[in-house]
């Protein structure tokens, strides 16, 4: 049939939302493929399909994200959007080279899914530095933390609050666009279209933005038009894959910006985690009081490095006797843990360099 492969690739992805699943991976073996579902930061074996199968879903989906269906010898990305069950969802393509064929990962990005800002994190307090550093008229806020922390829906739940409550012009430049936005004016990298992150600052700029969302600092290019951004006068959001908000500082000075643009640019690095909640009703996995309702049971925790600890932490990279104090992830972790709201196990699964005892404290 030929609609088979189709079909198939629908059911997977069907099966995938059906779940909650972040990402799917389609990993190539010797005789068979395996497809593995990423549900709460773990990857679970969904099934597997025959070699032959997997190559056909492979390039029905590269052909759909407009990659090269041809070319299989070299990494591709590429992005495309999906109508399931009524729901509108971004599904973003990564393929690799193997030893036997080649592998996919596609990271799931629900389209209309956004977090009211007030549910974003488990300490009020953290939601009033958020709001607070969104009312800057100008400089550069990074987001930090790996894959799956949460980075984007807390960028895309922000940027949502800054245009409808704020009444601020938001303009996003993004490659590629992750999640689709009425609200917003997004604008996607094309380079075969002339659309490059210089041009496209340049064209961004002459729009009047409060706002610029640059998707993700990956190199020494994207870092200095961050910059450039926020040295223009204008509010710019980005993100950083670092493991705490100390570790964005460092990427900075390896991608070559100078001193004294980050000191004269930089209001805030954040670094977040998803952790597991415990049920406040009956510590357990699930009941029909609070559980059925929130079958997430996630939420964000952030270290936000700011004003004078920013500062601080700043002249102790350059050698000088300062300690930067602030509340680290670890801490906020812990504090969660103490209160009953976070299960034990987010500890060791997510703070490495504290000690264990700390916990005792």
């Amino acid at each position: 049939m030929p609609n088979s492969i189709e079909t198939r690739a629908r059911e997977i992805l069907e099966h995938a939302l059906s779940l909650h699943a972040t990402d799917i991976h389609i990993i190539p073996k010797s005789k068979h493929a395996s497809v593995l579902f990423r549900l709460s930061h773990k990857l679970i074996p969904i099934m597997t399909i025959e070699l032959e199968e997997t190559e056909r879903l492979i390039s029905y989906m590269k052909f759909q994200a407009a990659m090269d269906i041809g070319e299989k010898r070299k990494p591709q990305n590429g992005s495309f959007q999906i109508d399931i069950g009524g729901l509108s969802v971004g599904l973003r393509l990564s393929t690799l080279p193997s030893i036997f064929a080649e592998s996919l990962v596609i990271r799931i990005l629900p389209q209309e899914s956004y977090i009211p800002f007030q549910q974003l994190s488990l300490f009020p307090k953290s939601l009033r530095l958020l709001l607070a550093m969104l009312k800057f008229s100008h400089g550069l806020i990074i987001f930090t933390g790996p894959t799956g922390s949460g980075k984007t829906t807390t960028l895309y739940s922000l940027l949502q609050h800054s245009t409808k409550s704020l009444g601020r012009n938001v303009i996003t430049l993004e490659d590629p666009v992750e999640k689709n936005s009425e609200d917003l004016l997004q604008v996607q990298v094309n380079e075969k279209a002339g659309i490059t992150y210089n041009t496209g600052l340049k064209a961004i700029l002459r729009h009047d933005p409060d706002i610029i969302m640059v998707g993700e600092i990956r190199d020494s290019e994207t870092a200095h038009i961050a910059i450039r951004a926020a040295l223009t006068g204008h509010l710019v959001l980005t993100t950083m894959h670092t493991k705490d908000s100390k570790g964005a500082l460092y990427r900075l000075i390896e991608f070559g910006v100078n001193w004294h643009e980050i000191e004269q640019t930089l209001v805030a690095v954040t670094a977040q985690r998803l952790v597991e909640l415990i049920c406040p009703y009956c510590l357990e996995e699930e009941c029909p009081v609070y559980c059925n309702q929130n079958k997430n049971k996630r939420t964000a925790v952030y270290e936000i490095l700011y004003g004078r600890a920013l500062k601080e932490a700043l002249l102790e990279m350059k050698g000088e006797a300062f300690s930067a104090r602030y509340p680290t992830l670890g801490q906020l972790i812990a504090k969660g843990i103490a209160l009953g709201f976070i299960k034990k196990s987010e500890y060791e699964r997510w703070v490495h360099d504290i000690e264990t005892k700390s916990l005792e404290n």
